[in-house]
């Protein structure tokens, strides 16, 4: 024990010394003995603290705290110890367990300056709710306070005199401690509150934000301690008034808050109850004791639950106004009275703050204030009755609409229903409903009458509202009743009982009693005229009223007294618009004498007054149609449409309502419908067949309205329902034949107006628009190149035009340019087909023409006649005197001149182009009447481009502006694009007219033009491949150019005329010429150069009959070029011409016409130079024509002849020579082939690759069985390289000899080892795989040439018949190998479907089968 003693004496030495070691070993040694020793563990723990153990020295203060709790040295060491650390946390938090220690020995003036430090480190290093912690030490429920509250008062004339004064001043007066306290809190709520919103509201699925925000609080407020502050700072002793009251209004706000935030579900009743009641007792005491707290007041009042203003409380209101007289209700409240006239809450005459303000600003106060105060309900009732009284029900019954939505969020935050204040609201929504353009919103309004009835069966403004919808609804004796009703329940009321009581005298009117119903009328106009404010408008009503009963009464003997009635209407009040409308109707039909004019007055001051006044529209309307006064017609109708609320009926939504004036809308519709606005007639229509589906004319509109607009499918279903409602109608047939004109089906649009002819077949208007579908119908069928289908559409038109101008006259401007316009198309061809039918309709046109005479034309057309010739000039002379005669019939109007002056100056520039000799003149002409179009109408495009295409060859610039100028007034005409862009090219500006092309391809891409011209630009740069391609694309676009399919042909044809000897065209390669140019021809079927080149395409398909024949019509059309201009460029063609016919005459085998041709064009040909190739070629068809007509010695002849001219032509020289040798072999005598081979061998020796002479030298030796002079033949060319060898041979005509020679000699094996090497160095080639197929069949080895046959798919290079041949032999392989006799009879049907003139396919079909 002493050992113990001492050591604790040598460590509390050591400390005094700071030997820290020494300390910390003695207090060790104590330890083993005493491990309880607390005394032990605090020097311990203060000498490891020294010596920086601070693990060990916390764990010794903690044991000794543990083993002494209540003693003070460890509480101070471990103070010291977390101060020195400075860790802030367990630095306060040890010094609350020191402070609660003192306060436990009531050692008061240490417990304070330990609370002091607490505070002063939660002040500083502390969080909110920390600081919040630690002053609620000082509050009375403090565990601290009994102590602390033993302290002296603070001596305020001594504050430094203690260390503890902020204790003492606190302790002694706790308000300021829970001010800080509650502001500390609030601040805390807020931020917590803000910081949950940001987190939560940007969580997938969160709610809306008001709910989150209420959710949040609610989780916040409903654990707040505020509300408990809040109430000691209220009952605390030194809370001044105005702190309590501010206090309290806090309170109050945070406890509304917080019942706002509780919903309205079963498990939240009770509290909700609760915080409600809680909630009311507050304002009930702030009410009670009159404390000017105006959202308590706001609050009190809008939970008062009454239907109608007048049962508010004025006591409380007049409260209300006094404690608050600047607020935003009072002053609404003030403006509510002035306007209706009603006293004031306060009655005070010396205070002028306090009286009303004048009547006219009344309203205005109440709109105003009502803004600033929307969650009021009574400042909402009194917008909605001022608006009711104002009779501006639209604004009303949105009103209404938005304070039941306020209501019901106020129900749904306070959890107290308002059924009262509700049903008010709802009884002025149905009123507002009811008188809002009636009948439009009466079956909503009855649904809102039936409930409020439901609830208050005697409201009689819900009863007067289903007494005026069964009035409306013409259902009068149950108005009567009703409004009976409403007059008992309400005897003594001068307002709506009388005006019941009225409306009732009116019902039994419209019922047919009219007795009574003026005795009931006069009774209540004495009542009115009894009442003394001013009730004028009433009074004129029911003197209307009595005016239109005695109007009607005994059949209508009355009218002078009704006349009167309607004066006195007027006199009572000037402004009630039926009194107008009757007098008008009195005017206009029963006046003696009837004076429209006033009558009209008065309809006009009707429909000023009231838009609602239908009749007296009607009549203005109608009035205004019948004088064309199409503006006046439309304001009429849109004013009626605005007094029937529109199609929103007032209300600015998106629910669309029916009409109840259908007639407003059809004449908008006719209005809209004249001035060409489509859509805005469509709609009007629209919405007028809503109100009554089977009016017939409105549909009839309405498809006119679609057709107009471009919706014709719609069009034609509106009118055909018209047709529907009334079949005898001719109108729709008529519009519908519009419509199918509109959309190119011209021959629905004719027979559609056959049907309105069958009714009416001699009006003019009918006849003229179906010549016009043969009109537009011919010129698309020309357009297409259905050239016989143009000309009857054409001649059709002009027929029933003539038939039009005859019937009727005023029409002849339109009908001669119908006229004109067909002629014009029918001279754009060289000749017409059906020339009879054209001469019977131009017969009748003529002498119609023949007495018009004009200075315009007289020099430069012929007098009309019908002579022989029928040609395109001819026609456009007549279309030029044509649109002259319909220039001399337009006069004076105006819009149709410039048209007419267009149209003859495009048929001069026409007929310029067909009548070169006078060119010049008509053209300049024609660039008269085109300027005289463009001065009348200058903004033309039409007009500029034709007057640039008359300038195009005389004067650029000239052309050029007129192109630019029709450019600024259309941007987007790809014509004139293409036209600026001819215009570049034709004076050498490739780059500009490519720019040009380019941008009219971009606008309209199916515009051939502007390819073809791009086709031009690419050969002037000599991309003559580009070039084929653009035209190739040209011609296959659906607007076609004759002239492209011309050029394009003559392309195709030359490149397959340039491939050189013995290659022969491919099919596929001349089928796209062949087509371009029978079209071409058919446009221009007198053009001879088309005629040749088309003659020449047929004799390399084949076609040499069709070739001949089209080669005699351009020799004709030749021949009489030449008798009328003996120009040499025509004879060289003729020339030609016939040496080309020669030759297919000579295919066709017809030698007599040959010769006859050959010796014609040796006599046309002279003996220039240049001449002497086609000499030689006369003369070797000459030659080969009488050796096939059996003139052999001649024949010879004219050989001999052909190979002397053909000498310096190497070319034709070995044709020459080489036939001359055949014939000579044909001869047969043994000198004639020795002759021939003579020959044949002198053109090998001098070109060792003619290819002609070799083949037949080798045909000779093999038919002579001479293999030496098969050999000599052949050895050349055989030893020439495989590349050049094929490229003298492309007909492969060598292995074809050489195989037939290895057949000869009976060596088949031989011959299928050559056609293998043909094979093998072009195995693509179809008919070299052809040829060893055939070959190996004959051997017998049918499995093998099978597969030679199927190794690749025919190529598209691959002739035709090749393809045909190889059906066929793999159909014969495969019926001879019986490895699939069903694909044999396949293949062979296939071949017979490609080619089913071949016989050999039926052979080979029937032999398949046979198998």
């Amino acid at each position: 024990m002493s050992s113990v003693k001492a050591s604790l004496k040598r460590a509390r030495d050591a400390i005094g010394k700071k030997d820290y070691p020494t300390a910390r070993d003695a207090s060790n040694q104590v330890l083993e003995y005493e491990p309880e020793n607390y005394n032990a563990h605090v020097f311990l723990a203060l000498s490891l603290l020294e010596l920086k153990e601070h693990d060990a020295s916390e764990q010794a203060y903690q044991m000794a705290i543990k083993l002494q709790p209540d003693q003070v040295l460890a509480w101070q060491g471990i103070v010291k110890f977390y101060e020195r650390l400075d860790r802030r946390d367990k630095y306060a938090e040890s010094l609350e367990g020191l402070m609660l220690l003192y306060s436990k020995q009531s050692d008061a003036q240490k417990c304070a300056e330990i609370f002091q430090k607490l505070l002063e480190e939660r002040r500083e290093h502390g969080t909110r709710l920390q600081l919040i912690s630690t002053l609620t030490f000082l509050l009375h429920s403090s565990p601290i306070y009994p102590t602390l509250s033993t302290l002296p008062p603070p001596d305020l004339t001594n504050p430094s005199g203690t260390t503890i004064a902020q204790t003492q001043t606190a302790i002694h007066n706790t308000l300021p401690v829970l001010e800080e306290i509650i502001q500390l809190i609030e601040k805390d709520e807020a931020d917590v509150f803000k910081k949950e919103l940001d987190t939560r509201r940007m969580r997938l699925n969160a709610p809306p934000l008001e709910q989150l925000k209420l959710d949040i609080g609610r989780e916040i407020w409903g654990q707040s301690k505020l509300p408990t502050f809040y109430g000691e700072a209220i009952n605390h002793p030194d809370t001044t008034d105005d702190q309590r009251r501010e206090t309290e209004g806090k309170l109050l706000r945070y406890k509304q808050q917080y019942l706002y935030s509780v919903p309205n579900a079963k498990e939240h009743i009770d509290l909700k109850t609760r915080l409600r009641e809680e909630v009311n007792e507050l304002i009930n005491g702030i009410v009670i004791l009159e404390i000017p707290d105006e959202e308590a007041w706001m609050t009190y009042l809008n939970g008062i639950d009454h239907q109608t203003l007048g049962s508010y409380d004025r006591e409380i209101l007049g409260t209300f106004v006094t404690l608050f007289p600047a607020s935003p209700l009072t002053v609404l409240l003030r403006g509510y009275c002035a306007y209706l006239g009603l006293p004031w809450y306060i009655q005070n005459e010396e205070d002028e703050s306090i009286q009303l303000p004048p009547e006219e600003v009344g309203f205005e106060l109440v709109l105003t204030n009502q803004e600033t105060i929307p969650h009021c309900h009574i400042a909402n009732k009194a917008l909605v009755e001022l608006y009711l009284e104002d009779d501006d029900y639209a604004n009303a019954v949105r009103s209404v609409e938005v304070s039941l939505g306020v209501i019901a969020k106020d129900e749904r935050r306070t959890g107290r229903p308002l059924p009262n204040l509700r049903l008010g609201f709802k009884t002025c929504w149905a009123t507002a409903l009811v008188h809002l353009f009636p009948p439009k919103h009466h079956t909503r309004a009855l649904s809102i009458i039936d409930d409020v009835l439901t609830s208050d069966p005697e409201s009689a403004h819900c009863l007067m509202g289903r007494a005026y919808i069964l009035e409306t609804a013409e259902q009068w004796r149950e108005a009567v009743d009703l409004f009976d009703k409403v007059s008992n329940l309400l005897p003594e009321d001068r307002k709506v009982g009388l005006r019941a009581r009225e409306e009732a005298a009116w019902c039994q009117f419209r019922s047919g009693e009219l007795q009574s119903a003026i005795a009931t009328l006069q009774g209540v106009l004495d009542s009115l005229k009894a009442v003394k404010e001013d009730r004028s408008l009433d009074v004129a009503r029911c003197l209307w009223r009595l005016g239109t009963c005695h109007w009607d009464l005994d059949g209508g003997l009355h009218k002078e007294d009704a006349y009167k009635y309607f004066i006195s209407s007027l006199k009572a009040n000037s402004s009630f618009a039926p009194a107008f409308t009757s007098l008008g109707i009195y005017y206009g039909e029963f006046a003696d004498p009837p004076d429209p004019t006033r009558a009209a007055k008065c309809f006009q001051k009707a429909f000023e007054l009231d838009a609602r006044e239908v009749e007296a529209a009607q009549r203005l309307a109608r009035s205004f149609a019948d004088d064309k006064e199409w503006d006046l017609v439309e304001v009429v109708a849109k004013r009626t449409i605005e007094g029937e609320g529109g199609l929103d009926a007032g209300l600015g939504t998106e629910t669309r309502y029916l009409p109840t004036n259908a007639w407003a809308w059809k004449a908008l519709g006719v209005v809209e419908l004249l001035r060409g606005d489509s859509s805005g007639a469509i709609q009007a229509f629209q919405i007028a067949l809503r109100a009554n589906p089977d009016d017939q004319l409105s549909w009839l509109r309405l498809g006119e309205s679609y057709g107009r607009g471009g919706r014709h499918a719609a069009a034609l279903k509106a009118l055909n329902q018209a047709l529907q409602l009334d079949a005898s109608d001719w109108l729709p047939w008529f519009l519908i034949g519009e419509v199918y004109s509109r959309m190119g089906l011209y021959g629905e649009a004719i027979g559609a107006l056959d049907k309105v002819l069958e009714s009416r077949p001699d009006d003019t208007g009918v006849l003229l628009s179906q010549a016009q579908c043969y009109l537009a119908r011919g010129r698309v069928e020309m357009g297409e190149g259905f050239y016989v289908r143009a000309e009857q559409s054409l001649v059709g038109s002009i027929r029933i035009t003539l038939a039009a101008i005859e019937g009727g006259s005023g029409f002849g401007n339109v009908g001669w340019k119908t006229v004109a316009d067909c002629i014009y198309l029918l001279s754009k061809r060289s000749a017409v087909i059906n020339e009879e039918d054209v001469r019977s309709v131009l017969a009748d046109v003529i002498p119609l023409l023949l007495p018009h005479s004009s200075d315009r034309i007289l020099t430069l057309v012929p007098p009309l006649n019908d002579g022989p010739a029928l040609s395109g000039a001819k026609l456009a002379e007549i279309a030029i005197v044509a649109y002259d005669y319909r220039l001399a019939l337009i006069g004076t109007q105006l819009l149709a001149k410039p048209g007419a002056w267009f149209d003859l100056g495009i048929a001069l520039h026409s007929l310029s182009r067909k009548r070169p000799e006078n060119s010049n003149s008509l053209t300049e002409r024609a660039i008269q009447c085109l300027k005289n179009a463009i001065r009348e109408q200058p903004d033309n495009g039409a007009y500029w481009l034709a007057l640039g295409d008359a300038y195009f060859l005389s004067h650029a610039r000239l052309a050029q502006h007129s192109y630019i100028k029709a450019l600024e007034i259309d941007r987007k005409s790809a014509v004139t694009w293409t036209r600026l862009g001819l215009l570049y090219l034709h004076h050498d500006d490739p780059e500009l007219a490519n720019q040009a092309f380019y941008r009219a391809q971009t606008i309209d891409a199916e515009y051939a033009m502007p390819w073809v011209g791009q086709a031009l630009v690419a050969t002037a740069n000599r991309h003559g491949s580009d070039a084929i391609s653009l035209l190739q694309h040209a011609v296959t676009l659906s607007s076609p150019v004759p002239d492209a399919d011309l050029e394009y042909a003559s392309r195709v044809f030359s490149i397959s005329k340039s491939l050189g000897a013995g290659k022969q065209p491919q099919l596929d390669s001349l089928l796209p010429a062949f087509f371009a140019l029978t079209r071409y021809c058919e446009y221009q079927p007198l053009d001879p150069s088309g005629l040749h080149l088309l003659g020449l395409v047929h004799e390399s398909l084949g076609h040499l009959e069709r070739g001949a024949e089209l080669l005699e019509r351009a020799i004709g059309l030749l021949e009489a070029a030449y008798e009328e201009t003996e120009d040499a460029e025509i004879e060289k063609q003729f020339t030609f011409a016939n040496l080309n016919l020669g030759r297919l005459r000579l295919g066709l085998e017809d030698y007599d016409r040959a010769i006859e041709l050959y010796e014609s064009v040796l006599g046309l040909l002279g003996e220039e130079a240049d001449s002497t190739p086609y000499r030689a070629q006369a003369q070797l068809g000459l030659g080969v024509a009488n050796f096939l007509h059996g003139d052999l010695q001649a024949g010879l002849g004219h050989l001999e002849i052909a190979v002397e001219n053909s000498d310096g032509h190497m070319t034709l020289y070995e044709h020459a020579a080489v036939l001359q040798a055949k014939v000579m072999w044909a001869i047969g005598t043994p000198e004639f082939k020795e002759a021939a081979q003579t020959r044949l061998l002198d053109c090998i020796t001098t070109n060792s690759e003619n290819l002609a002479a070799i083949n037949a030298l080798a045909g000779i030796g093999i038919l002579m069985h001479d293999d030496t002079l098969v050999d000599a033949a052949l050895t050349e060319i055989l030893a020439l390289p495989p590349d050049r060898r094929r490229e003298l041979d492309p007909a492969r005509d060598v292995d074809y000899l050489l195989v037939r020679h290895s057949l000869e000699q009976g060596d088949i094996q031989k011959a299928i080892s050559i056609a293998k090497s043909a094979v093998e160095y072009e195995p693509t080639s179809l008919k070299s795989r052809n040829a060893l197929a055939e070959l190996l069949l004959q051997d017998r080895q049918d499995e093998t040439a099978l597969a030679a046959l199927e190794g690749d798919q025919p190529a598209k290079h691959d002739d035709s018949k090749d393809v045909d041949a190889a059906l066929c032999l793999q159909s014969v392989a495969l019926s001879r190998s019986g490895t699939n006799q069903q694909e044999a009879i396949q293949k062979a049907q296939k071949a017979v479907i490609r080619s089913p003139w071949e016989i050999r396919h039926w052979q080979t079909l029937a032999y398949a089968k046979e198998r």
